[in-house]
């Protein structure tokens, strides 16, 4: 395997659920080259590829299918800073969460019915109010754990937030 094949495979490795921008900055390829590799890993099924609306992207193969979409959630401002208010403390109604991530009701909304949709938080009613819970959290707290340098501190430009909200 080349050099090239090798840094790829370790870039993807460390930052599973990466766009192919992102590897594009952090391998110094042209679009075309890294084309050219991500196509012949994903066909020697050395890496795993994700095809989404307006976004590709990559994992190792040996992310399962529940760890991509939680990745994929990670991976976002809006959605992480919701898991990780839900991780701290489970169980809050919605003007907390949008307390605690600090961005509009409609943003936060829009978010939490994808994390709902996607099977990470569950709404369940106490006294007949909605209080969001993490659905999946052995699987958010190992994600964390393991991918915390990478994926959890790395700076996003809220971008996707301020592109969603339209």
């Amino acid at each position: 395997m080349t050099d090239r094949n090798l840094q790829l495979q370790e870039i993807i490795e460390k930052n599973p659920g990466i766009q192919f921008r992102e590897i594009m900055r952090s391998s110094g390829l042209k679009n075309g080259v890294l084309s050219h590799y991500l196509g012949k890993l994903e066909k020697n099924g050395i890496i795993k590829v994700s095809r989404g609306p307006r976004q590709t992207r990559f994992y190792p193969p040996r992310i399962t299918e529940d760890e991509s979409i939680a990745i994929k959630a990670l991976r976002k401002q809006t959605p992480r800073d919701l898991l990780l208010a839900l991780v701290k403390q489970d169980g809050l109604e919605f003007g907390k969460l949008v307390n605690e991530v600090g961005k509009s009701p409609s943003t936060v909304s829009l978010y939490l019915a994808q994390i709902v949709k996607d099977g990470l938080v569950e709404i369940k009613l106490d006294n007949l109010k909605k209080r969001y819970y993490i659905k999946e959290r052995e699987l958010i707290d190992k994600l964390i754990e393991d991918y915390r340098p990478s994926l959890l501190e790395k700076p996003t430009s809220g971008f996707e937030d301020i592109f969603n909200s339209f």
